[in-house]
């Protein structure tokens, strides 16, 4: 059964409104699960393994930095 609301959050300076409860649910809509992400949350590193038990609030301002290879 979905429980996930719809928040409106700020992602990288951009209101966007998502069905999330967690930071990990952030990084999975944006198809980040799994790459090389720093997740920031109103202005606190949140550690990878923190993840999926950080819960997230509408209004929070969420940075997701991305990190890709290349030359």
């Amino acid at each position: 059964m979905e429980r996930k609301e719809e928040l409106e959050l700020i992602v990288n300076g951009e209101k966007r409104r998502l069905k999330a409860e967690t930071v990990l649910d952030v990084i999975r809509h944006f198809g980040l699960e799994g790459k090389l992400v720093v997740a920031e949350v109103d202005g606190s590193i949140v550690p990878r393994e923190e993840w999926g038990e950080t819960p997230i609030f509408g209004g929070m301002k969420i940075e997701l930095v991305h990190f890709v290879g290349g030359g």
